[in-house]
């Protein structure tokens, strides 16, 4: 198990190392979080909603998601409140307050503790990720994701450290010393990430911190801009470019959402040698792009009436009738209609709302929510190998007929329409994940590159080879032959 000093150590990124080390190495393992609180999420191949993190780390140990790997997700629709996941479904919209209440945690953590049996008897090993810091002593009694779940799992467990954000000595050592002596002696190392410089001048510190804790340092991970591999968190957006870049590509603007979901959407494209994808709030910035896409959003009512406050929705409107492109994604589509209705609150307190009217399409949100993933053609093309997934609450519905943006070739009935296309300048679908595809990213590109001037990137072939680099990176500077003895695995 890898648990941290706090969020955004890096524990998503180590686990998906370990996952494809052990996979390397001839076992077969799977990931697994009791307990994730994300707008980031992926549905399963059976229908059912987990992590992104998780699907990330599920493709790093070469193995399908299951929603066994994250049988809670918390999906933020406000500062104060989240939708509570259980197994895949959503179970309804709780306050802090209430969730942390005792007895709803204790039925959370029997259905954690079983989704990891269930795990645990086709895999092993199993590889934890805990969640933010395992030393919130006002939370820890109601805990159901760090310690507590590795004491139940009987899990080696890893400290893990960001020396980049400073304090590293203090945060290592408060941490440890505020766990009780059961807790303790689950840990088995520490590891020490972000380096940057020489490691080796770290030996002092390694002998340091293993004198101060009892914890022996099994790595110092130097920091790297050169692997990519999906981030769970939305404090990662922090570290995305958020400016448009030099001239000579194609300036694709993604709008900052304060509910935006699924950001990994973008992650493609972002790698495409053709595009300079940002994103951003500034009216400014989005007149002067290219491409300007409405992301997924986890409040699309409260995100579209803040665009339209904040002159964000005539800015979009204004860029269109100047010929640039405009393209929507689950929340984004909604919004690009007429009006996104929400009569029993589903979302919240405010009942509709006028979209942008870029697209001839209603939303209406409802109770339940859509999560599957798809196989389709694009725009009617003879490319049958497109994929993507759904995850929403709303059914949009067309005024007159109308040019799906992808044919859906599996599922009940195969040939269901998605989505609506206006022309190569305004879109709009369901599919997270759309611009994954090859063949999609060329044909939104297509208008500002009439020479072709790169190859399109095979993103699944790129993510394999960006997974064996990380796991290359961890045994370059982690002792893992420390852990596999902890672990007792050949």
């Amino acid at each position: 198990m890898f648990v941290g000093t706090a969020s955004d150590v890096g524990k998503s990124v180590i686990t998906a190392g370990f996952c494809r080390i052990f996979r390397q190495d001839g076992h077969q393992p799977a990931p697994f979080k009791a307990q994730n609180m994300s707008l980031n999420s992926y549905a399963t191949p059976e229908g059912l909603e987990i992590g992104r993190a998780q699907a990330v780390q599920a493709e790093a140990a070469g193995i399908a998601c299951h929603v066994d790997m994250n049988p809670v997700l918390l999906k933020p629709t406000s500062d104060l409140a989240s939708q509570v996941v259980l197994n895949g479904r959503p179970i309804g919209t709780q306050s802090a307050y209430e969730y942390f209440r005792e007895n709803d945690r204790h039925e959370l953590f029997v259905a954690a503790t079983q989704a990891y049996d269930r795990l645990a008897a086709r895999y092993s090993p199993v590889v934890l990720e805990g969640a933010g810091s395992i030393s919130e002593l006002n939370l820890k009694r109601r805990d159901i994701t760090n310690l507590r779940m590795a004491r139940h799992a009987g899990a080696a467990t890893y400290l893990i450290a960001d020396i980049d954000r400073g304090g590293v000595f203090g945060s290592v050592f408060g941490t440890l010393a505020l766990l009780e002596p059961d807790e303790k002696a689950c840990i088995k190392g520490i590891i020490i990430n972000k380096f940057r410089g020489d490691a080796r001048l770290f030996e002092d510190g390694r002998q340091q911190l293993a004198e101060l804790t009892g914890v022996p340092v099994v790595g110092v991970l130097p920091f790297f801009r050169d692997i990519f591999v999906e981030e769970e968190d939305s404090v990662a957006l922090a570290h995305k470019q958020r400016r448009a870049g030099p001239a000579g590509r194609v300036r694709v603007a993604v709008v900052l959402l304060g509910r935006l979901s699924n950001f990994t959407d973008f992650d493609a494209l972002a790698h495409d040698p053709r595009a300079d994808l940002f994103f951003t709030r500034d009216a400014a910035e989005i007149g002067a792009a290219d491409v300007i896409i409405l992301p997924g959003s986890k409040n699309t009512i409260a995100d579209l009436l803040a665009l339209t406050n904040s002159g964000l929705s005539a800015a979009i409107v204004q860029a269109y009738r100047a010929g640039k492109t405009v393209v929507g994604i689950c929340g984004g589509y909604q919004m690009l209609g007429r009006s996104v209705e929400d009569p029993d609150g589903v979302e919240g307190p405010v009942p509709a709302a006028i979209g942008l009217g870029l697209l001839p399409v209603r939303t209406v949100l409802q109770g339940e929510k859509t999560t599957r993933q798809r196989q389709f053609t694009f725009l009617g093309g003879a490319a049958a190998d497109c994929r993507g997934y759904e995850i929403h609450m709303g059914q949009t519905t067309v005024d007159g007929p109308a040019q799906p943006v992808a044919t859906l070739t599996d599922g009940t009935p195969a040939g269901s329409p998605d989505g609506y296309y206006a022309g190569p300048r305004c879109w709009g679908t369901y599919l997270h994940g759309i611009l994954d595809n090859a063949a999609v990213i060329d044909a939104l590109l297509a208008p500002y590159t009439p020479q072709k001037t790169a190859a399109p990137l095979d993103f699944t072939a790129f993510k394999n080879e960006q997974y064996d680099r990380l796991a290359a990176h961890i045994r370059a500077n982690v002792d893992v032959a420390q852990i596999y003895a902890a672990l007792q695995l050949p």
